[in-house]
């Protein structure tokens, strides 16, 4: 699968280690060199900011898609282009529209929403876009123990979590991206 643009999703603020803005301005910077676009959230603080102020350095397409609401606290002045829409559900669709994979790095509870979305539409058969986590020092270890014990107790089949790609670095997350092959397997577990 030839990858385009990529969407990141990832915080707005820079969280308590210096590695999340590093790895953030790595992965912006890799898009850009690959020439891959990257699709966000708009915003010009804390991760996000990085993401795209790196890949915009190496000028890379950056897109922007933000809320109203958000637009004038927050957003990013210096994009090759900002959406802005009504709503947080209209901010997701357009970035799914304008995304061909997906990878989300340190956030609250948006990031993780926007991730659990996205592995929903999977399981359910309504996205075969690929999804993976950059796992930067570890932050998502405690995520992915509770999904590994969703499997175990069976709410989440096996395939199912395989579809969720892990890395530690931008260069293989790309890679494992672009080799991504849907699995298609009913979500629902009987017995």
């Amino acid at each position: 699968m030839r990858i385009r643009r990529v969407c990141v999703y990832c915080g707005s603020s820079a969280g308590s280690l210096p590695q999340y803005m590093d790895e953030a301005s790595r992965l912006g910077a890799y898009l850009a060199q690959q020439g891959r676009g990257l699709v966000y959230g708009g915003a010009g603080i804390g991760l996000m900011g990085a993401v795209a102020d790196a890949a915009l350095e190496l000028g890379g397409e950056v897109i922007g898609v933000i809320p109203e609401k958000l637009a004038a606290k927050v957003r990013h002045a210096g994009l090759s282009d900002l959406i802005v829409v009504k709503t947080m559900h209209e901010r997701k669709a357009k970035m799914f529209e304008l995304a061909d994979a997906f990878i989300a790095l340190p956030g609250g509870f948006g990031t993780v929403e926007e991730l659990f979305e996205l592995l929903t539409w999977s399981q359910l058969g309504y996205s075969e876009k690929p999804c993976g986590i950059l796992n930067i020092a570890g932050y998502f270890d405690p995520l992915l123990e509770f999904i590994d014990h969703a499997v175990e107790h069976k709410f989440i089949k096996p395939v199912h979590r395989d579809s969720l790609i892990v890395c530690t670095d931008a260069q293989h997350i790309l890679h494992e991206l672009e080799e991504y092959t849907p699995r298609h397997e009913e979500k629902w577990i009987k017995g």
